[in-house]
């Protein structure tokens, strides 16, 4: 048999390792989680409304909810793709206490203004649009804040899509795939180069 370095076999063999357990635990745990998930937020839309959540909790998503809002704080606006913009109020719940986001509907008007001065609104749970950086979102696991998105427009507004579950991402089949597909090229990659570095050495053992 031909000498192989033992050092840098020896690493390269451990990150081989380390890619192949990635793809097992995206394979095997990651990819049966998420499709529970998936799961249950397919049926969410379909049970009994709820009162909206005053701290995230993703199993919520599409469940049908209500709230009121003593006060919008401010109502913002952020990009809602082909629909223009979503137009969201900061509601005020009390004097202690969180308040609450709610998506009154969609504008393609840079300079729409809204007239909305609260009371019950009613919709649906799903998530506030997250400003963080991507790079941020990979490593913040930090729990996205959850918004109510109401199913009657505010005047002036048009209605909000319903939220889609087939929207939800489920990509961790192709991640897990991913990572042995890496661990694949970089054995197959560090063999050529012993290889050929013992070949050019001239070094039969």
């Amino acid at each position: 048999m031909r000498r192989w370095p033992v050092v840098p076999s020896v690493i390269v063999a451990l990150a081989v390792a380390a890619m192949i357990g990635l793809g097992l635990w995206q394979l095997l745990i990651r990819l049966p989680e998420k499709e529970a998930q998936l799961a249950q937020l397919s049926a969410n839309p379909s049970l009994p409304a709820t009162a909206f959540p005053r701290f995230p909790d993703d199993s919520l998503l599409f469940r049908r909810t209500s709230a009121f809002c003593l006060e919008p704080v401010s109502i913002d606006r952020s990009g809602a793709g082909n629909a223009g913009y979503r137009m969201i109020a900061n509601c005020r719940t009390g004097a202690e206490g969180p308040g609450f986001r709610v998506q009154l509907g969609t504008t393609r008007s840079v300079d729409a203004k809204v007239a909305w001065r609260g009371g019950k609104v009613s919709g649906w749970i799903s998530h506030a649009p997250d400003a963080r950086p991507l790079i941020a979102k990979i490593f913040d696991k930090a729990p996205r804040e959850m918004l109510l998105v109401a199913d009657t427009p505010a005047a002036g507004l048009t209605a909000n899509t319903r939220p889609d579950v087939s929207l939800v991402p489920n990509n961790h089949l192709a991640y897990a795939f991913q990572w042995f597909f890496f661990a694949i090229v970089a054995a197959v990659i560090y063999v050529i180069a012993v290889r050929r570095r013992i070949a050019r050495s001239g070094d039969p053992r």
